[in-house]
């Protein structure tokens, strides 16, 4: 009897059993579907996950000290430690050292192009700050108010005194505004430009300032919506791309030389040289080709300075009549090859327009002989690529009417409206769904940028640079008045998609991160990079980047990097060593996404301190 009864019950608890574990099978199985859905953030077994994988509560200070007497000392790291570099690196751009420019051909401005450190010549140190440095006045008073500190070079107070470049007042220096073709100042003369190009209506959105001097075209273009994006040569005029950028206005040191133009073709709706000292009938007219190829099927090249009005000024010029005329005649012979069409010239001032297709050219175009046609070269390819006296083929049209390469939105409209490259075909892979689903993708991880950082989108960071840019996703998410984004398109990217970014309304630049941008130390505010160190991942080391990114942010800088936990916790080992404070923290979507993020902010110390503020 006993027997029987201890048969049934171990039948009981072998039933009870078996429902208990298919029970807990069923709830976990669900537990783990609503996890890996998103809406599980709050669960406490991936709490307990986020805590080993460190993705800890980020407490960092995303404010501003402006007073290194609040220094305390650096706390100890187990990290390799980057010591500081001697305070005469201060203003060090590796590839525009002007040391190492000398030893290179002055034929062509080859010495003021790119030529970046060997391996065994590369500082593996920080770059300071100068002494009494100061986060820049809050845009847009900083576009006529630059710290004396953090610029201490005086020359072009004296040498541009009469143009109004810059003047030295107290501890700061003070742009009015003005140029060496407009000494009265910018706005007069964007309003005068206004009368022939649709600048206030949203059709013009992106120019090129060519040999920008301080950049203060371009600043005052962006009170009506118009981006600029200024070059000019490493010291050809002291700190002129360092002076831009300090007031908030995209800048990067380049030149007209022997190599394309870091940019896309069809990338500007108008280009600019006021006395930019460019020779644009050198070479047979290269230069010119070069702005013929950024330029959008439409655009405006605008010319001040010499040779225009040459009859008036010959004499303080300091040329004969004869030269300038020839000179003029031969810039207008070349804009007619390059089938432009001139549309005023008064006063200093000339206009010319290219035109919207190759039908629209006029008939006695015929009887002249144009630059040839460039046959196998990619007009998107420019990194390192040399100028070639050859025009750019325009898309084709069906009609004399359409604009080659299609029509764009009125800006912001063109913002977010799908690419005509896009909609061609042109950019492998994409759809106009999957850019419409990249666009939200972005609004979505800039919001949780902005919930851990409250200052992203605000004045607090003015000038702003994504590393790898993809479509400008990130860029458009962020745009406003009070920030601007250098979106890098990397040359290794597998995909082009620069040309995409400036039909968005956006600027950017190619670049490869295993050598140094070509920007001042500490220009950008905040620096976000998608997935880069995992794109480098063999092709440079880890801590190159890291100290190049270090170079170009300003003191209590941020950056942002989004990247997989692998990578990214490799990244944060070096942290320690660079003067950074970080923190990893969750994936918007939550912990068990493999992709994190990081945020750090750059500390504040200058040279010949080794000091840093922490509050």
């Amino acid at each position: 009897m006993r027997s029987k009864t201890n048969s049934a019950d171990s039948r009981t608890r072998s039933s009870v059993s078996i429902f208990i574990v298919l029970g807990l099978c069923c709830f976990f199985y669900i537990l783990g579907a609503w996890q890996k859905s998103g809406f599980g953030k709050g669960d406490r077994i991936a709490e307990e996950i986020t805590k080993l994988t460190d993705c800890t509560t980020l407490s960092l200070n995303f404010g501003t000290h402006h007073n290194e007497g609040d220094n305390i000392e650096l706390s100890e790291s187990k990290a390799k430690i980057f010591e500081p570099c001697s305070a005469k690196y201060i203003d060090y751009t590796p590839c525009h050292d002007q040391k190492r420019a000398m030893t290179f051909p002055r034929d062509n401005m080859i010495y003021r192009e790119r030529h970046c450190p060997p391996e065994d010549e590369k500082l593996h140190c920080l770059i300071p700050a100068p002494r009494g440095y100061k986060n820049p006045f809050p845009w847009p008073k900083s576009r006529d108010y630059v710290p004396y500190a953090n610029v201490p070079y005086k020359s072009l107070t004296v040498e541009k005194a009469i143009q109004n470049w810059v003047q030295f007042e107290g501890d700061v220096f003070k742009f009015p505004g003005g140029g060496t073709m407009f000494p009265q100042g910018a706005d007069k003369y964007i309003d005068e430009l206004a009368q022939v190009i649709p600048i206030s209506d949203g059709t013009v959105r992106i120019a090129l300032d060519t040999g920008c001097g301080v950049a203060s075209w371009g600043a005052y273009l962006l009170k009506r919506n118009v981006l600029t994006m200024s070059f000019a040569p490493r010291d050809s005029h002291e700190a002129q791309v360092q002076f831009a950028l300090e007031r908030g206005v995209p800048a990067v040191i380049g030149v007209m030389g022997t190599q394309r133009l870091p940019y896309p073709s069809r990338a500007f709706d108008m280009s600019h040289c006021s006395r930019c000292l460019i020779p644009w009938t050198a070479n047979d007219g290269l230069y010119l080709i070069e702005v013929d190829r950024v330029l959008r099927p439409g655009g405006y090249w605008i010319l001040s300075g010499p040779p225009i009005n040459w009859k008036q000024h010959y004499e303080a010029w300091q040329r004969s009549k004869e030269e300038l005329q020839k000179e003029q005649e031969r810039i207008e012979e070349i804009a007619e090859l390059l089938c432009w069409e001139k549309k005023y010239e008064k006063g200093d001032l000339a206009i010319w327009q290219k035109r919207i297709n190759t039908h629209s050219c006029p008939s006695s175009r015929d009887t002249i002989d144009p630059p040839p046609a460039c046959e196998s070269v990619n007009p998107d390819d420019s990194w390192y690529k040399r100028m070639e006296r050859c025009t750019t083929r325009m898309p084709k049209v069906n009609d004399a009417s359409d604009v080659a390469g299609g029509i764009l939105e009125k800006f912001p409209k063109r913002l977010n409206a799908v690419p005509p490259r896009v909609l061609s075909g042109s950019l492998s892979g994409v759809t106009a769904e999957s850019y419409n689903a990249d666009t939200q993708l972005w609004k979505k991880h800039v919001e949780a940028y902005k919930r851990i950082n409250k200052y992203i989108g605000e004045i607090r960071y003015r000038n702003v640079m994504d590393m790898n840019a993809g479509l400008g996703g990130f860029a458009a998410a962020l745009t406003s008045n009070k920030a601007w984004v250098m979106n890098v398109v990397p040359t290794i990217a597998k995909d082009n998609t620069l040309g995409v970014i400036y039909e968005r309304g956006l600027i950017g630049i190619y670049h490869d991160w295993c050598e140094a941008f070509s920007t001042y130390p500490r220009t950008y505010d905040l620096i976000h990079a998608n997935g880069v160190f995992n794109m480098y991942r063999d092709r440079c080391d880890i801590e190159d980047i890291l100290l190049e990114m270090d170079r170009i942010l300003r003191p209590e800088g941020a950056v942002i990097l989004r990247d997989n936990v692998d990578v990214l916790n490799r990244v944060k080992k070096v942290l320690g060593g660079i003067r950074w404070d970080s923190k990893l923290v969750d994936h918007e979507d939550g912990p068990l996404v493999p992709e994190k993020i990081l945020i750090a902010v750059k500390k504040y110390w200058v040279a010949d301190g080794n000091r840093t503020a922490d509050s």
